[in-house]
């Protein structure tokens, strides 16, 4: 199997992809990330096929801005406190027809990059999912991807105005103007989502902090009895319906961080409220 890194464009050259011409649609990429100067340069490289780059720095203190400005990408700095504010700020900032969405520790493979330039040329609707190949270290983690710990497919590529992301701090809520085109087959959006089994932990533990924090925002924190279900339909979501089982120990620690964020966040809130509530 292939390490990640060996199937992520390195450079506009590498693509030997076609500029638009007049007539055709022009795109946007944008990157939304904090203090990822390590995981950027090859996420910028990846993104080079695009007819411009918008890098949003959310309080980055690092070289991040450095590194985007020199690949050429259009840098806006801030702080926000909510996900879906600063979003919602790079897609205000993009000028393109179409806009595809990465993150820092994703990379836009060529096959995705051709199949994106291919379905913006043609497509009459608003917005496409996107597959993704999740990678754990250089392991390629295919099944048992479920609820708000992972995907297999995202609503990245959709036209400018057809998407805007929710006031939440951590997986936000989307709202979309027109309708969902075919989900584009061909190549992948590569996610490199951990390192290693304590970065899938740390992971957890942050995503439930900031989803504690939206509940005593949100006024309503829900039961103990409501997330205790949770976590089982959703491990066994992730284990059985995703086909986690296929992935051997790896499924079963998928299910397990699957099942374990809606009833971790409850608890936070529920047991550490002042440790997690919203400043005023």
């Amino acid at each position: 199997m292939s390490a990640p890194d060996d199937r992520i464009a390195k450079g506009p050259g590498g693509l030997n992809l076609p500029r638009p011409t007049n007539g055709t649609p022009r795109l946007s990429a944008l990157i939304v990330a904090r203090n990822e100067q390590e995981r950027l340069p090859d996420c910028l490289a990846s993104v080079a096929f695009a007819d411009e780059v918008v890098v949003v720095l959310d309080r980055s203190t690092d070289a991040s801005a450095e590194i985007a400005k020199a690949a050429g990408a259009r840098v806006i700095e801030g702080a926000w406190e909510l996900e879906g504010a600063r979003r919602n700020t790079g897609i205000d900032a993009c000028t393109g027809d179409w806009i595809l969405e990465v993150d820092a520790d994703e990379r836009v493979n060529p096959a995705l990059a051709e199949a994106v330039r291919a379905t913006i040329a043609t497509s009459t609707h608003a917005w496409h999912q996107v597959p993704v190949d999740n990678y754990v270290g250089d392991r390629l983690i295919k099944y048992g991807w479920a609820g708000s710990f992972g995907t297999t497919s995202v609503p990245r590529l959709f036209r400018r105005g057809a998407k805007r992301w929710r006031a939440q701090r951590v997986h936000p809520g989307l709202d979309w103007t027109g309708k969902e085109g075919p989900k584009i087959t061909t190549g992948a959006l590569v996610h490199l989502v951990d390192r290693d089994i304590s970065d899938m932990l740390r992971r957890l533990d942050k995503y439930s902090s900031a989803k504690a924090a939206d509940l005593l925002a949100g006024g309503d924190i829900g039961t103990l009895r409501a997330n205790v279900r949770r976590f089982f339909s959703r491990g066994f979501k992730s284990y059985v319906s995703r086909k986690g089982y296929r992935e051997g120990g790896w499924g079963v620690l998928l299910a397990l961080c699957t099942g374990a964020f809606p009833l971790l966040s409850y608890l936070k809130a529920r047991l550490e409220p002042e440790r997690h509530r919203p400043a005023p």
